[in-house]
């Protein structure tokens, strides 16, 4: 035993390594109980003691096992002090011997994170100075100024809203202010291939709740007049009778009401209340039917309760837009604008008194993007239908096919399945469904045979203002579900539904991200670049409780960074980075220029890029309107001083003319057929009024000249070699001795070194446009972006593709805007 008082022995020489050594050795001995009985002990051969029985000594044959504990009883307890007394001088504290899986930084200050079996010790072990210097001996605030948690989550929302998934979101993802909300941006994993690969093998979930949805109520007529007011004229619009009985939903993009092509404001999404236009009635009921119908006068509101088509309200159809929470002022004033159109016509023409009503559904609704080819599998695995859907012929077929799609690509393009489900706690933890190729259902699988659109289908209680108010709150907390969960009978088993359990209306809708155009995209590439999934809305109020059935199915996570990233390897534009011109990019990009240059101000000279020598004569946003020639460009980058004095020439330079987007699906015809023409100004007026007479619209009161030079096309910049551009790249023209170089080394593919491009900066006249969204594409393997460029350009890169005789698309140059590096690309037009 080492000494007990400081001066026995010769304690005071030893140094501190050596006490700790021997206070741990002292408490690994184990204290032995000399026996009065035994003789001398006498050295053996081999160096040990003899105790009481010797070699020679026989063991007894019989034992009293109370005499024998009793004999031995100091050797046990010897035995346990001495366990005990080496666990407590142990080096490690009780969190650092849990395996690597179970340690938790908290353990070290919170007893509660250490498992039961070893939180006695925990306790003992901790420091009460520290726990002191924590905080945790002060006392807490008095009932009357103790402040709720959700008093104080509540606070924390005052200049910005959270999304009901915010608190699992924010211990997982970086999150930041967006558009009036706290969004997650991107998960804390420093990998990003993960979620790329879950897009293309897998499925990725992404909470875009923050949509706004605006409501519209009246007669089907007249809400067609606010809608082709409002919508692009190119394709088949809200009214089409595709579109018009609510089985898909419509994706255009909105403009200012009667102002096409300009005052573009962003991509909205408008869908019909589902309605059965010839509702299927009992054969014995017809005659009773009609006679009731012809009294009243109401032949489309009126339904029997044999038909699963929702009643439609009084006052005629209804609809929902859903858009960007960036626009949505916008979409509403352009909306109440047209409806006021509308209804000053109808009063003109002498008609009835028509009424339409506007309401803001925002934060009333959850919507959920399941994207990747297994989100079918975890749709049907994390959901469950009652049993009244499975009577519906239509939705049996639909759930049963649902689990074998390889992907909802092979579902008609925005169609819309209205069913309702259980309490998913009810069938937690799910289980996802595995799809089962056969050979002789593959041909049924790739297209289902059967599966179509219908408003029988699409019908859905959400539409109903009360259903949605009384499932807001569910009517059971998780304690009681678990409460319910812990008497069954067998551990783990799901619980049975209840009638007073909730039911929940749920809306799929299937959503394809895909390029618009694929003839200039490599057949083995054109496949793999679509991305399918389903949209799902549901009431406000469940959004954690189907959060966590979606999760648990191995669905990963994506913020607004995966939700980008789709888009861009889709070939597809994204708002608002890919639409210049647009009602939210100017905000975009004001905000990007004031977190971009702050960021470069507070960073040296010699750490950061130096505009005047790189010859960035914008390096914050693109200023279309120098591209376009509408303004004289400012030979003084940011870092450098302002002129006072205004230069000659100015004043002619500087044209109070609105720059536009050229976009649609008939951008790319419009284009070429004004190109062939003498004077391609002429023929793209014509064609613009040609649009505008197709929803009725007076013709422009503007010069053909000013449309063809204020106008901006969206084009696709692929590098046929190196090259992953930036956001904010400068595309350059090509001189024609550059160009025919180029384009001859490029029509004959060879193992050579391609040729360089000549050293040195470009001069900033030679901008013809900009890259809105540009990165290295992993679907494609190479360099991919998006960019915009005037279309008087793009006319003059056609002549130069003609002048040189190749039959070739046009060739540019690409330079960051940081970058000395130019890249050769090709151009195509984003159709």
């Amino acid at each position: 035993m080492p000494p007990k008082r400081k001066m026995d022995g010769d304690n005071d020489r030893l140094t501190s390594h050596q006490k700790k050594k021997q206070r741990t050795d002292a408490a690994r001995t184990i204290a032995v109980q000399p026996s009065p009985l035994a003789g001398p002990s006498k050295p053996a051969a081999n160096g040990t003691l003899l105790g009481l029985f010797s070699c020679s000594n026989t063991l007894p044959a019989t034992i009293d096992v109370e005499r024998f504990a009793e004999a031995r009883a100091f050797e046990i307890n010897a035995m346990q002090e001495a366990m005990e007394n080496s666990r407590a001088s142990a080096t490690h504290r009780v969190w650092q011997t849990l395996p690597r899986h179970l340690r938790r930084r908290a353990a070290s200050h919170d007893v509660r994170r250490v498992p039961a079996r070893l939180r006695e010790r925990a306790r003992a072990e901790m420091d009460p100075v520290r726990k002191k210097a924590l905080g945790r001996s002060m006392p807490k605030r008095g009932k009357a100024r103790r402040v709720s948690r959700t008093e104080n989550l509540l606070k924390r929302q005052r200049d910005k809203a959270w999304l009901e998934t915010h608190i699992w979101h924010a211990k997982r993802m970086k999150m930041e202010n967006m558009w009036g909300y706290r969004l997650a941006v991107h998960t804390t994993e420093k990998s990003f291939r993960p979620s790329h690969r879950a897009s293309l093998h897998g499925s990725i979930l992404h909470d875009a709740s923050y949509d706004g949805v605006i409501e519209l109520k009246g007669p089907e007529k007249i809400l067609k007049e606010v809608l082709s007011q409002c919508s692009d004229p190119q394709g088949a619009g809200p009214g089409a009778v595709r579109f018009l009985s609510g089985s898909r939903v419509c994706d255009i993009h909105m403009y200012k009401p009667l102002s096409y092509p300009f005052g573009l404001i962003g991509p909205t999404a408008v869908m019909w209340q589902p309605c059965d236009p010839t509702p299927q009635v009992p054969p014995a009921a017809t005659n009773a039917s009609q006679k009731k119908k012809k009294k009243k006068g109401k032949s489309k509101e009126t339904a029997t309760d044999s038909t699963p088509v929702a009643k439609q309200p009084a006052s005629g159809r209804r609809i929902w837009v859903i858009c960007h929470p960036l626009i949505y002022q916008d979409v509403y004033s352009a909306l109440q604008s047209a409806c006021s159109n509308a209804l000053d016509a109808i009063r003109a023409a002498g008609g009835d008194v028509v009424e339409i009503e506007l309401a803001d559904l925002r934060q009333q609704m959850n919507v959920f993007e399941i994207m990747g080819p297994k989100a079918s599998q975890v749709i049907k695995g994390a959901l469950t239908p009652v049993k009244e859907e499975e009577n519906s012929k239509e939705f049996k077929q639909f759930w049963s096919t649902l689990a074998h799609l390889q992907s909802s690509g092979s579902v008609p393009r925005g169609m819309v399945i209205g069913f309702t489900v259980q309490d998913p706690r009810l069938d937690f933890p799910p289980k996802n469904a595995k799809a089962h190729i056969d050979s002789e259902t593959l041909p049924s699988i790739s297209s289902p045979a059967g599966l179509w659109p219908t408003p029988q289908l699409a019908s859905s209680t959400i539409w109903d203002d009360k259903v949605r108010d009384g499932l807001s709150q569910p009517r059971f907390k998780k304690k009681d579900i678990d409460e319910r969960r812990a008497k069954n009978l067998i551990p783990g088993a799901k619980l049975s539904p209840l009638r007073q359990d909730d039911r929940i209306p749920i809306l799929l809708i299937q959503r394809s991200l895909e390029p618009l155009d694929t003839s200039n995209i490599e057949p083995k590439t054109a496949g793999n670049r679509a991305t399918h999934g389903w949209t799902m809305i549901f009431p406000k109020g469940w959004g954690m409780h189907f959060l966590s059935s979606l999760v648990f199915t191995g669905t990963r996570v994506g913020g607004q960074r995966e939700r980008e990233s789709q888009r861009f390897e889709s070939g597809c534009l994204y708002f608002p980075n890919d639409y210049p011109t647009s009602a939210g990019y100017a905000q975009f990009a004001e905000e990007r220029e004031e977190v971009g240059k702050s960021r470069w101000e507070r960073k040296p000279p010699a750490k950061r890029p130096n505009w005047k020598r790189l010859g960035t004569r914008s390096p914050w946003k693109p200023d279309w309107e120098v591209v376009l020639g509408l303004k004289k460009a400012s030979n003084t980058p940011s870092d450098d001083l302002v002129p006072t004095q205004r230069e000659p020439g100015d004043d002619e330079m500087d044209r109070d003319i609105t720059p536009w987007l050229l976009r649609g699906i008939e951008a790319k015809s419009i284009l070429t057929s004004a190109c062939k023409l003498p004077i391609p100004a002429i023929g793209l007026a014509a064609s613009v009024n040609a649009l505008r007479a197709k929803r009725q619209f007076p013709p422009l009161a503007i010069p053909p000249e000013d449309i063809w030079c204020s106008a901006l096309v969206m084009v696709t910049v692929s590098f046929p070699y190196r090259g992953a551009p930036e956001d904010l790249a400068n595309i350059y023209l090509m001189l024609d001795e550059e160009a025919r170089i180029w384009t001859d080394f490029l029509r004959k593919p060879t193992d050579e070194v391609p040729p360089e491009l000549p050293e040195g900066t470009p001069s900033a006249d030679a901008i013809v446009g900009y890259i809105t969204s540009g990165d290295y594409s992993l679907s494609l393997g190479r360099g991919q972006a998006i960019g915009a460029i005037p279309i008087n350009r793009w006319s003059d890169l056609q002549s130069q593709t003609r002048r040189l005789g190749k039959s070739l698309k046009p060739v540019v140059k690409v330079r960051d805007r940081a970058g000395v590096i130019c890249r050769p690309a090709y151009l195509e037009i984003l159709g």
